[in-house]
C-alpha cells in the first residue's frame, strides 16, 4: 500500500485552499470587456487622451509600457534575467 507523507497531504490541502480562495475572489471582478468597469470608465480615457502630451512617445503602446509602466516593465525584465541565471546555475555541469 502506498503511504502518503503528512507533508504531501499538507501541501495538497494548502494548495487546494489557496486555489479555492483565489477562485472565490474572482467573482468580484467585472465582466470581461465591460465598458462600465473602473479601468474602462476612468483610467483608459485619461491615458488615451493625455498619453501623447505627457510622455512624448510615438504611440500609445510605447507610452503605456515605457512611461506609465516603466518600473513594472524594468523589474519584469530583471525577474526573467534572474530566472535565466538561476536555471543556468542549476543545470550547469561542473568540469571534470
Amino acid at each position: 500500500m502506498n503511504k502518503r507523507s503528512p507533508l504531501k497531504i499538507l501541501a495538497l490541502c494548502s494548495t487546494l485552499i489557496t486555489g479555492a480562495l483565489l477562485l472565490y475572489g474572482t467573482k468580484d471582478f467585472p465582466a470581461w470587456g465591460d465598458p462600465n468597469s473602473p479601468a474602462s470608465a476612468h483610467l483608459s480615457p485619461h491615458i488615451i487622451e493625455n498619453a501623447a502630451k505627457t510622455t512624448n512617445a510615438p504611440n500609445l503602446v510605447t507610452a503605456v509600457l515605457g512611461d506609465y509602466r516603466g518600473y513594472d516593465t524594468m523589474f519584469e525584465t530583471v525577474v526573467i534575467f534572474c530566472a535565466g541565471i538561476a536555471v543556468t546555475a542549476i543545470l550547469r555541469r561542473p568540469r571534470s
